[in-house]
Parts: C-alpha cells; sequence; structure tokens
C-alpha cells in the first residue's frame, strides 16, 4: 500500500473560545517530509492550530488527518506525535535516560531495545553522555536537545515544535535553528514548528504559513512569501518594506507603470497569477534591501527608477546600515551592505529601485471578512 502523500491535512478548521473565533476556516497540507513552520504575532492562531493537531484541543468544526487517518477524536497519546515545547517540560528527577525513554514505555518496547534507540536518539542530538545526569545539570541548549531527543526517539509520524527555541539566548539560538533541521533532514521526519521570529520561519523551512487574527495571511516557500507578499501584513511582518499607494497608469507586457499618490512613478511587476489593468488602484511594496543608494547616478536603465534623495538618518548594523531617505513627498527605508563606510546622515544619494522589486498588492485585505467566511 502506498504511503501517503500528506503527513498532516486540516480540512476547514475552525476553533472558538466561546465567542472568540481564534482560527478561521482553515485548510492546510504538510506533505511528507517536509519542515514547516506557521509565523506570526501573538494570538494569531498558531499554537491554538498546533494543539488541535497535537489532540491537546479540540476542533469546533473541520477534519484533522494524519497520513489518511481523521484523528479529530483520537486522544494525543493514539497520534503517534513527538512534541517539543519552549518550557522543555522534562522531569526533574528523572535521569537524562529515564526522560528519553518515557516515551517508549508505552509502546511494548522491550528494555533492550529501549536502551539501543535513547542511546541512538542522544548520538543523534551530540549528547552521548549524559544520560546519568538529571536535567538540572545540564544548559538550556542541552536541555532542549534532550526534549527533542524524547520526542523523536519515538520515531513519530510527525513532530510538532511549539517556538522551541525562544527561551534560549540569540547565539544559541541560531546553533540550534541549525541543529534542529539538521536533525530533521537526517530523519527525514515531517515537521511543523511555530514561532513569532520571522528569520526563523525563512531560515529553517520547506513551507512558511504566515497567520494573522485566526487566518492565513500568505503559504509558500520562504522565498515566495518574502519576495512575493500577498498582502500588506505579509510584506510587513517579513522584513521592512516600504508601501506605497498608486494607480496603474499603463501596462505593457508583464510591466506596470505605476503613478503613486505623492507623485512620482514607479515600474512595477504584479504578483504571479494577478494581471494589473490600467486605472486601477494598488498598494505597492518594495523591500528596504531593494532600495539601492548610490553617491552618482547608475547607468540608464529601462526596467528601474532612479530618484535623487537624502538620508536623514543611519542606524549601522556592521556589514550593514539601514538609511531613512527622502526622495521628494516619499519617505523610505533602504538597508544597503557596507562596502568602505556608511553614508552619512544628510548625505545625497541617488535611489534606484527595479521594477521586478515593486510587488503590486491588492488594495483590498488578503483575507476574506469573517461575516463572508463563518
Amino acid at each position: 500500500m502506498a504511503e501517503p502523500t500528506h503527513a498532516v491535512e486540516l480540512r476547514n478548521i475552525v476553533k472558538r473560545f466561546g465567542e472568540f473565533t481564534a482560527v478561521h476556516r482553515m485548510d492546510l497540507d504538510v506533505e511528507r517530509g517536509t519542515f514547516v513552520t506557521f509565523v506570526g504575532p501573538s494570538g494569531c492562531g498558531k499554537t491554538t492550530t498546533l494543539r488541535m493537531i497535537a489532540g491537546l484541543e479540540g476542533a469546533t468544526e473541520g477534519d484533522i488527518r494524519i497520513k489518511d487517518q481523521r484523528v479529530n477524536e483520537l486522544p494525543i497519546h493514539k497520534r503517534n506525535l513527538g512534541l517539543v515545547f519552549q518550557n522543555y517540560a522534562l522531569f526533574p528527577h528523572k535521569t537524562i535516560y529515564e526522560n528519553v525513554a518515557f516515551g517508549l514505555k508505552y509502546r511494548d518496547v522491550d528494555r533492550e531495545t529501549a536502551r539501543k534507540k535513547v542511546r541512538e536518539a542522544l548520538q543523534l542530538v551530540q549528547l552521548p553522555h549524559v544520560e546519568e545526569r538529571v536535567p538540572k545539570q545540564l544548559s538550556g541548549g542541552q536541555q532542549q536537545r534532550i526534549a527533542l531527543a524524547r520526542a523523536i526517539v519515538i520515531e513519530p509520524d510527525v513532530l510538532l515544535l511549539d517556538e522551541p527555541l525562544s527561551a534560549l539566548d540569540a547565539n544559541l539560538r541560531e546553533e540550534m535553528r541549525v541543529e534542529l533541521k539538521r536533525i530533521q533532514r537526517e530523519l527525514g521526519i515531517s515537521t511543523i514548528f511555530v514561532t513569532h521570529d520571522q528569520s526563523e520561519a525563512l531560515a529553517m523551512s520547506d513551507k512558511v504559513v504566515v497567520m494573522s487574527e485566526g487566518w492565513i495571511e500568505q503559504e509558500g516557500t520562504p522565498e515566495e512569501v518574502y519576495n512575493e507578499p500577498a498582502s500588506e501584513f505579509v510584506a510587513n511582518f517579513l522584513g521592512i518594506s516600504n508601501l506605497f499607494s498608486g494607480t496603474v497608469a499603463e501596462v505593457s507586457g508583464d510591466t506596470a507603470r505605476l503613478t503613486l499618490d505623492d507623485g512620482p512613478e514607479l515600474l512595477g511587476h504584479p504578483r504571479q497569477g494577478r494581471a494589473a489593468r490600467q486605472g486601477q488602484r494598488v498598494r505597492l511594496a518594495v523591500r528596504a534591501e531593494k532600495v539601492f543608494l548610490s553617491e552618482t547616478a547608475p547607468a540608464a536603465d529601462d526596467a528601474s527608477v532612479v530618484m535623487d534623495g537624502r538620508v536623514t538618518a543611519v542606524d549601522y548594523q556592521g556589514q550593514a546600515a539601514r538609511y531613512f531617505v527622502e526622495a521628494g513627498p516619499l519617505r523610505m527605508q533602504a538597508i544597503n551592505q557596507i562596502d568602505r563606510r556608511p553614508f552619512h546622515e544628510g548625505q545625497e544619494v541617488k535611489l534606484r529601485i527595479r521594477a521586478q522589486d515593486v510587488v503590486l498588492l491588492d488594495s483590498d485585505a488578503a483575507r476574506p471578512s469573517a461575516k463572508a467566511a463563518e
């Protein structure tokens, strides 16, 4: 019998707490062996969705399927899931061996096989010699690795990670980010990761699901959601974007000439699958790192617009700098790599914006209204 294509399927999922709707009509597929991240601000519904998949919360409406089996009424211990939480949830008075082996006790695994599996899991998280210690003898990063070992030792169908790195300091988070991705790739395990950290979502994922107020705003590869944001929310939440309002003045092939409300013109490309039409009202997004600054005017280019500007403030970041720039009536941010020294406050500059970097957004909100959807 062929293995199912999807590790997890969510169909028309709604979660209500009394009169409050935490998740609205969610449809999502998690393909086998992929790393999928739910990202969004606090209260957007990402953890609630994870808890419904885990069986810690019941869905108000809709179907949850794991490997083609509907699991809505299946208790958590029968879903064969690995869980890692922000607070690790290790047993403080049990040894590391006992912590990692805990899930195997309820799966009729004999003692010798359990010992072999625990050692393999500890080897995988690169902590092979800590079996007899207790959690308080380990650092926060080591405890996180043990929590991960406990989750994967049972060979789960899906690994669920709820903000597992948020308690770690910045350097350790980056280290664990790499380790998590390595382990997921090595095991080929289907993984759902919840975070509010945009850089984590972009760095680790095969698919990013951006959520806001219980809605999926956009899903796609990290490159798709970052470079082709579907809504103002996505453009603002992932990275720094300059947002403008304007009108489509002319369309020629896949390029639109856009007149901004403040007067200047830009060239832009409509999002894939969305045609622009003359006279259409649009919102435009230009990533800050796609606004290129120079001291002298660049060579003429039919696919770019060049403006005169002035630097009003500088946020020095080491290898790069974030510049606040005025270009006539426009106020923009630009993030550029530093070659020798950054531009200084008050310096006159040239701004170049390429058509390929101007994303046309719908003027209306991306998500349907709650009234229409419910």
